[in-house]
């Protein structure tokens, strides 16, 4: 059940165009391979101890977009104090003092200040920043080897290192002698076993003249001392160059890890960060020493993973001499400006605008939810105003069918579903609740304000159903983050995140904001009461201590004598917490391409970036200061030309799935699939609940389906997921659809046919209405010669008319929107 066109997704990336130095209208010819810049990475160089070195890269950056590694091509010089020397693309420290690195390439040039301090100062090895990173670089600590629950082979480390007092305890005490030797350091079972001396499972690790192997060895020897409770630690990394554009397979692209720490230090540790690319097909990255190899055309996010934090670079690679054109398309909005700038870095050109036979078809599906009646269908195309298209998007967004297309999605994101715990009756208000905010278009960040600070009977105060649905409260805290931030925090419940920033710390100090939502019975069995108790903690289970309320990517929060939830939602809905603005922007693009700009919708995380972390931004920046106006944002959305693409590619976007240059072929969701049958055969549906003749999309309660919606997918809401919705065509909808009762039944007892059989309508003229009424398009002069020999035999003419309506509601052009 695909359609012929080619229109899903592929590769992904964004990169500013010339690292957001030019704009659209600025941007040079794709053949211009002149020198706009070089960029000379890390931006400062801060030296500390004899034992400090800084490694450098030059980029350059070429008028078409193209990026060169040219460290070794490029000439250096040092002026200022006589503090450093240089060794190749490398900085070490002489003295103490303060200078400037300058660079030189082509005639284009750039600098850097250099600080060092403590020149001659010994740094001594320190078990969390040095032998800890070491057991994550060489995968010691994954999963797969001494990181697994029960441990490798008699030795057990936390997974990813979230646990280093019990990792040092582990190494010095179980076992007392066996694993680290006091006397001969080099003797230890953890050196011998890591450089292969002697038979290890893991292979070998590391050499033994490695700098790995050199700091355990110094460890031991210094009696494997235990940090200090205040010593810095890595409070964010950096990785340089952020984005790349590499021409041509064979190309490389050195990368560098830039550590900084919470004494304000930093250190160069590209030899101890984890590399790894998204897309080896297209950029492989060296996992040793973070060099990037070009393979076929591509894009692909290289990460760093270094302590508790991952972060990534963009690489794109185009193929040697790519021969493209430029469209010379006008951008209508901010949106188009910056897909097409994210489009000229990859060489693609954007499809054409759709015909508005199309666009009436998709505008209606996709806002309310519904097909164009054939009155508006042949209105809208006869209407010559050339901002037709922007009014009818006006047009729909008032109607209540565009409300209750989305208090159906919102009430998929928060799980309303009536069970032995939960009444029907509690899910009824909790729907109407949330049907008013959204008619009334209450600005987003006061409807979740309400919604997450809520007290009260779950009758009376309809909103805080959200409690009542999900009682565990460190679930709470984890849908909270997954709705309203886009983030499954899931996993740092039992351990550190293996590809994101989120620790074990993070997970239960947010949790601990929802520690004191307090549940009692109302007078009605069926009612619950939710409260502040006032009281209550979360225990880490690692420290055993009391987690502290912190917010999730922000700081600590202040508490005292204050409803938790009060001082989270606060912040969460608001401009502070970056992560609000972005998950539903990217939640509100995802329904009208079917693919978000970060996709899955609520897995947003380092190693999952955007594709255009710009257009993201800038839409995000918008919504905040529209005050959360969805409305705006879908107005903006829908009025650009990335939209109202047609979903036919061309030669240079024929692979492109996730860079929106083209519109994609979206299956329509159960709901409106079964709306949509009913509104074309008009006839009518009853659902629990509701009256006859209400619309699927109506149904407020999750546990209330029919075979129909269950077939084609309808979201159980059991969880916050967005995987509850399926969307993959399957067997059994095409079989139902084939043999199954919902059309065929439809088909026979509405009225449509039997108004055709009354008057007696020609044949071309059945199957033009029908065409329009299902399609939303006239029949081509092939489509109408396939079809007329149906109508040949009189006595056959109703049997006929069901059969040319039974083949559009089965076509795959019905059950897609596109």
């Amino acid at each position: 059940m695909r359609l012929p066109q080619k229109s899903h997704h592929a590769i992904s990336l964004s990169v500013l165009a010339i690292f957001g130095v030019l704009s659209i209208a600025q941007y040079a010819d794709a053949a211009d391979r002149s020198l706009v810049s070089i960029g000379l990475y890390p931006p400062q160089v801060n030296l500390k101890t004899a034992k400090d070195r800084q490694a450098l890269v030059v980029q350059a950056v070429y008028a078409d977009g193209v990026t060169e590694d040219v460290t070794s091509k490029a000439a250096f010089k040092l002026t200022g104090e006589n503090c450093v020397k240089l060794e190749g693309a490398t900085i070490l420290p002489v003295a103490d003092g303060t200078g400037t690195l300058e660079c030189s390439f082509n005639g284009q040039s750039a600098s850097v200040p250099i600080s060092v301090k403590e020149a001659t100062a010994a740094r001594p090895v320190s078990f969390k920043l040095d032998v800890m990173p070491v057991f994550m670089r060489t995968g010691c600590n994954s999963g797969s080897c001494h990181g697994a629950a029960r441990g490798k082979d008699g030795f057990n480390l936390s997974l990813f290192g979230f646990d280093p007092d019990g990792d040092h305890f582990r190494i010095t005490r179980e076992q007392l002698g066996r694993r680290i030797n006091l006397a001969v350091p080099e003797a230890s079972m953890l050196v011998q076993k890591g450089t292969g001396q002697v038979p290890h499972t893991g292979g070998k690790c590391y050499e033994v003249d490695s700098s790995y192997c050199e700091d355990i060895v110094e460890w031991i020897a210094n009696k494997c001392p235990k940090d200090p409770e205040d010593i810095p630690y890595c409070d964010s990394i950096a990785l340089y160059p952020e984005q790349a554009v590499l021409d041509g397979a064979g190309t490389q692209q050195q990368l560098i890890v830039l550590a900084h720490y919470s004494d304000g230090t930093e250190r160069d540790v590209t030899h101890l960060a984890l590399f790894q690319s998204s897309n080896d097909n297209s950029a492989t990255v060296d996992t040793k020493t973070g060099l990037i190899t070009a393979a076929k055309r591509g894009e692909a996010f290289v990460m760093a993973r270094f302590a508790t934090h991952t972060v990534g670079s963009q690489m794109i690679v185009l193929p040697k001499g790519l021969d493209f054109t430029l469209t010379d398309e006008k951008p209508t909005n901010y949106i188009d400006e910056l897909v097409l700038l994210k489009l000229k870095k990859l060489r693609m050109n954007p499809s054409p605008v759709c015909s508005d036979e199309i666009f009436v078809r998709r505008i209606y599906i996709d806002m309310v939810g519904q097909l164009p009646p054939p009155d508006k269908y042949q209105a809208f195309l006869q209407d010559q105003d050339p901002e037709k298209r922007s009014k009818l998007i006006d047009e729909l967004i008032e109607q209540k069918e565009f409300t209750e297309l989305w208090v159906s999605k919102w009430a998929e994101w928060l799980m309303m579903r009536s069970s032995n715990q939960v009444s029907y009756k509690s899910i009824i208000l909790y729907y109407n609740w949330l049907a008013e905010q959204i008619a009334d278009n209450v600005p987003l960040d006061q409807m979740v304000n309400e919604l997450l600070t809520s007290s009260g009977g779950t009758f009376s105060e309809p909103a805080t159903n959200y409690y009542e649905l999900e009682r565990d409260n460190l679930k709470v805290a984890e849908n909270v983050a997954q709705t309203f931030m886009g983030m499954r925090i899931q996993c740092a419940q039992c351990h550190n995140h293996p590809f994101d920033r989120w620790t074990q710390n993070d997970y239960y100090n947010f949790a601990a904001f929802f520690a004191q939502v307090g549940r009692k019975q109302a007078e009605d069995s069926r009612e619950q009461i939710i409260y502040n108790r006032g009281g209550g903690e979360v225990k880490h289970p690692v420290t055993n201590q009391n987690a502290i309320p912190v917010f999730l990517g922000g700081g600590k929060a202040d508490v005292s004598g204050k409803d938790r939830r009060v001082v989270m939602a606060n912040w969460l809905a608001s401009p502070e917490n970056p992560f609000f603005a972005e998950n539903f922007v990217n939640r509100i693009w995802h329904h009208f391409y079917g693919i978000g700009i970060i996709d899955p919708v609520d897995d947003i995380r380092v190693s999952n970036p955007p594709t255009n972390p710009e257009l993201l931004k800038e839409m995000a920046k918008r919504f905040t200061e529209s005050g959360y106006d969805y409305r705006q944002l879908i107005r903006e959305i829908c009025n650009s030309k990335t939209y109202q693409r047609s979903t036919e590619r061309n030669a240079s976007n024929e692979t492109d799935e996730t860079n929106f240059a083209h519109q994609t072929t979206r299956r329509i969701k159960a709901e409106s699939v079964l709306d949509m049958i009913s509104q074309v055969t008009e006839t009518k549906d009853k659902f629990k609940g509701l009256p006859l003749g209400s619309r699927a999309v109506q149904i407020a309660d999750g546990a209330t389906s029919n075979y129909f919606l269950t077939t084609f997918g309808r979201a159980t809401r059991e969880t916050v997921c967005s995987c509850e919705v399926k969307m993959e065509p399957s067997l059994s909808q095409a079989l139902h659809l084939l043999n199954g009762d919902t059309s065929n039944q439809k088909i026979a007892s509405g009225p449509v046919v039997k108004a055709f059989v009354a008057e007696k309508k020609p044949a071309d003229d059945v199957i033009k209405e029908l065409y329009v009424r299902c399609l939303s398009r006239q029949p081509t002069e092939e489509e109408l010669n396939k079809l007329r020999p149906l109508f040949a035999e009189e006595s056959n003419y109703k049997q006929a008319c069901e059969d040319v309506f039974w083949a559009l509601l089965n076509s795959r052009e019905f059950l897609f929107n596109h």
